[in-house]
């Protein structure tokens, strides 16, 4: 009996220990980031981002009691490398979700190896594409190019401005945006006077801003892109003596776009989200403690400025954290669930609601209408 009772104790010492082991593995958090390339100055703020605040969580406990682990590889802006890349998160390293994905192009050919294996992918990129239609698997943290059409438009009203020239980029992003300007343009009373493009790499736009120049009844220009571009524009529009009303997209919402242009952004508006600006923010706004301690930790760390895109990681991490504490469980399918039923989580971007029929959560209130004087950021009134 004695004997047959010690088996048993033994057999139960190892179950238990077979559960602590299953218990004490970490959780893996794979991405595929644009580190390197033409995107870096998005993918590199993503990646310091994801691995300060692992370590971070990590060191308060990590989440269900097991430890976070990152596993991340840089596409090198090549939306075909972030395909292989994403495959091998699922099938090789066994990830429990998706955070990643810089840019659309990246992100949409993630999409579908999210989908057949049931992992879900909160992505870092722009375009309206990503949760429109909806994806069972996919949500996404950054507002839509739509969107800040809409936010521009919205501004433009109010300052009675209904004829515009469009410029836009060449780029993913930059077609996207355009798409999504001429269709919402009606929407505000805007009529699109003159619609120019750009290639992301062109040295001088001033050929299409001559153009503009001399399209008669513009009363205010937009551009639509990210990067280098938008300040080369920003840049020749001043050399030119251009003294229209300039607007950018949420793509140029970074100090980076600042030093870029220099004197010339001086007047620029632009929608971005709350990140750019913590210090100005009103003391009762529910972001400002979220977007000063982000501030506050990634200046410590890293001795850089912050950008609104390592924002949008911080948003994709904490979703998926709140939805697996949520969840009580790295459940696939439980874990897409909880990150679906998100209400009133307060990030970077906004305040996320997501819902069936809206896998971002996000309106126009989580965009800030800026405007560049005296070389720095101010909300615009």
């Amino acid at each position: 009996m004695k004997h047959t009772m010690k088996k048993l104790v033994a057999g139960a010492a190892l179950v238990v220990g077979a559960f602590a082991a299953i218990a004490a593995e970490p959780i893996k958090i794979g991405s595929v980031l644009s580190v390197t390339g033409p995107a870096a100055f998005l993918g590199d703020p993503e990646l310091k981002t994801l691995q300060m605040y692992v370590d971070d969580l990590n060191k308060k406990g990590g989440v269900l009691g097991r430890q976070l682990q990152l596993v991340h590889y840089d596409d090198g802006s090549d939306a075909n490398k972030a395909n292989g890349f994403a495959k091998r998160l699922i099938d090789d390293d066994k990830v429990d979700i998706l955070v990643g994905g810089t840019t659309t192009g990246a992100t949409m050919s993630m999409v579908p190896l999210a989908e057949k294996s049931g992992t879900p992918f909160i992505s870092l990129a722009g375009a309206v594409v990503i949760v429109e239609p909806v994806k069972k698997f996919v949500f996404k943290t950054p507002h839509t190019d739509r969107m800040a059409a809409e936010k521009v438009f919205e501004d433009m009203k109010k300052r009675g401005i209904s004829k515009v020239a469009l410029l836009s980029e060449t780029s993913g992003f930059g077609q996207s945006g355009k798409k999504e300007t001429e269709a919402v343009a009606g929407k505000y009373g805007v009529t699109l006077v003159a619609n120019e493009t750009y290639g992301p790499k062109d040295t001088d736009i001033s050929p299409q801003l001559t153009k503009i120049k001399n399209t008669a009844g513009v009363q205010a220009v937009f551009v639509f892109g990210l990067g280098q571009g938008p300040a080369i524009v920003t840049k020749n529009y001043k050399q030119l003596g251009i003294t229209l009303p300039l607007y950018q997209s949420h793509g140029v919402a970074s100090d980076e776009f600042l030093k870029l242009a220099g004197p010339a952004a001086e007047g620029v508006r632009l929608p971005s989200p709350a990140q750019l600006i913590p210090e100005k923010l009103a003391a009762n706004d529910p972001q400002k403690p979220i977007v000063t301690a982000y501030d506050k930790a990634y200046k410590a760390q890293y001795k850089q400025d912050v950008s609104t895109f390592g924002g949008y990681a911080y948003d994709g991490l904490m979703l998926a954290v709140d939805a697996m504490k949520r969840a009580n469980s790295t459940d696939k399918a439980k874990v897409r669930d909880a990150l679906e039923a998100t209400k009133g989580f307060v990030g970077t971007s906004g305040t996320f609601n997501m819902s069936a029929t809206d896998h971002m959560g996000l309106d126009l209130s989580a965009f800030r209408m800026l405007e560049v004087k005296g070389g720095d950021w101010t909300i615009s009134q």
